[in-house]
């Protein structure tokens, strides 16, 4: 009797194992909390491995670490009125926010850095108070492919040169870096060939330096000078300054310049494209553009 109480008592205690036992098994919470440990690219390989890997890779708990701590005001701000982060999937919001969003009529330009839940920005020079801008005489506005934009604005000549802008945004916290994006003379696609073209019309830039200027609402200010004589027909970031954000959730106002005012002499032969803004940390992005 005893012996037959004790081996009933350890069918009970039995637990069944599979024959084969793999990843997949794993429950999905689980790997759920393994993929939110992971670089955005490493969650979506693995999300090919199987079934369960594939469904855990839609969890919020997976892409709540990859999103900015203000990332409900992103969406509010940047996202139609049907498109709220209460109808969306962390995964979705995501998403979205790594594709470049047009906003303030289309003159700027917002994306999400991967892995870094910093924000980068472009502003168009037609987002900017430029003096002289609609006066053919002095400007030419260009259509190019080498914009994000689609378009520059090209300097053919004057004597006062100022370009002034401002942006108000949620940026994440962290230390950020502001740049012009210049080009010394014209250039043009010829049977595939980019072409260089008009230098005999640069000139002015070696005569004076530009001064670059970013000063914040919060007293954050940063002066720079710097001569544009930088090989012809090539895009060059012209570093203003950087600045740091201490609050997500407070609206950052900045205002950037560039401006040589010297009457003494003409300035001719100048491309300018946008000013763009990226996490401090992330200057290798700027090969990109």
């Amino acid at each position: 009797m005893g012996g037959g109480f004790s081996a009933l008592a350890n069918e009970k205690n039995i637990v069944t194992h599979p024959s084969n036992p793999n990843l997949g098994d794993l429950p999905e919470s689980c790997i759920a909390l393994i993929l939110s440990c992971l670089e955005p690219s490493e969650i979506c390989k693995l999300a090919r491995l199987n079934k369960t890997f594939h469904q855990s890779s839609f969890a919020d708990v997976v892409w709540e670490s990859k999103l900015p701590e203000n990332h409900q005001i992103l969406v509010k701000k940047l996202f139609s009125v049907e498109e709220s982060s209460e109808r969306l999937s962390k995964k979705e919001i995501f998403s979205r926010l790594c594709r470049p969003i047009r906003f303030s009529g289309d003159t700027k330009e917002v994306w999400l850095e991967k892995g870094r839940r910093g924000i980068c920005v472009a502003i168009s020079w037609k987002g900017m108070k430029i003096t002289g801008i609609d006066d053919r005489r002095y400007w030419t506005h260009i259509s190019t492919d080498e914009s994000r934009f689609h378009t520059i604005a090209y300097l053919q000549q004057m004597w006062w040169l100022e370009v002034e802008g401002n942006l108000e945004f949620e940026f994440p916290a962290g230390n950020y870096s502001l740049f012009f994006r210049l080009q010394i003379g014209r250039t043009s696609k010829r049977a595939g060939w980019r072409i260089v073209s008009d230098l005999e019309q640069v000139h002015g830039w070696n005569i004076k330096p530009v001064k670059f200027q970013l000063e914040l609402s919060n007293g954050q200010h940063t002066t720079s000078n710097c001569y544009l004589n930088e090989a012809a027909g090539k895009w060059m970031h012209y570093h203003v300054g950087d600045f740091v954000v201490e609050n997500s959730y407070i609206p950052t106002k900045l205002k950037f310049s560039m401006a040589q005012i010297d009457c003494t002499h003409t300035k001719a032969g100048l491309c300018l494209d946008s000013v763009f803004i990226f996490p401090s940390e992330s200057m290798k992005q700027l090969k990109q553009f």
